[in-house]
């Protein structure tokens, strides 16, 4: 069963987290991008195209989302879940466990993103904002959540200006107040 959820924006630095909890821990994750990836790669398309086809077919998004969610309540499943939207259906459904928001700015995602894969700044700061509104969008339209509305979690982490140590420390602190 769920113990944590991992929650941000891409290049938050949730996927980082995720795997020193992991190693620190012994426990097992699920990562709501690698369920999309295989899921464009099961419909033989590109994450790209898979992407635009979720954008037009929102049951897609549905269907990845049961998938999270009965992940969260099988109680062999991972301790740790990661995905944009985990905090809020452990809130949702009432699974007690820590729900942690990684928060950084557009700025700082796009300068992550450029570190890990290249490109230039703007075209990056770019993406990142665009995806972000879609995804804010979406999320409303399809399940009446807000992005910015941080009520499910019980760590919120301005992570603009720390370390992956760092975050991970705050969140260690959370977890060994549990």
């Amino acid at each position: 069963m769920v113990e944590i959820t991992i929650s941000g924006a891409p290049g938050s630095g949730t996927s980082t987290l995720v795997r020193r909890i992991c190693a620190e821990m012994g426990w097992r994750s699920l990562n709501g991008g690698d369920v999309f990836r295989a899921e464009a790669e099961r419909r033989d398309l590109s994450v790209h195209d898979f992407s635009e086809l979720c954008k037009n077919d929102l049951d897609v998004d549905r269907s990845l989302d049961f998938r999270l969610k009965q992940a969260m309540t099988d109680s062999s499943g991972p301790e740790v879940l990661e995905s944009r939207l985990s905090g809020w259906w452990a809130h949702r459904l009432d699974i007690d466990c820590i729900r942690v928001w990684i928060d950084t700015s557009d700025e700082e995602r796009a300068r992550r993103v450029q570190n890990r894969e290249g490109g230039e700044f703007e075209l990056r700061l770019g993406e990142s904002s665009r995806r972000q509104a879609a995804d804010k969008a979406r999320y409303r339209s399809l399940y009446d959540i807000d992005l910015d509305d941080m009520t499910p979690y019980t760590l919120v982490i301005d992570a603009n200006d720390l370390s992956a140590e760092e975050v991970y420390a705050l969140v260690e602190t959370e977890m060994g107040a549990d």
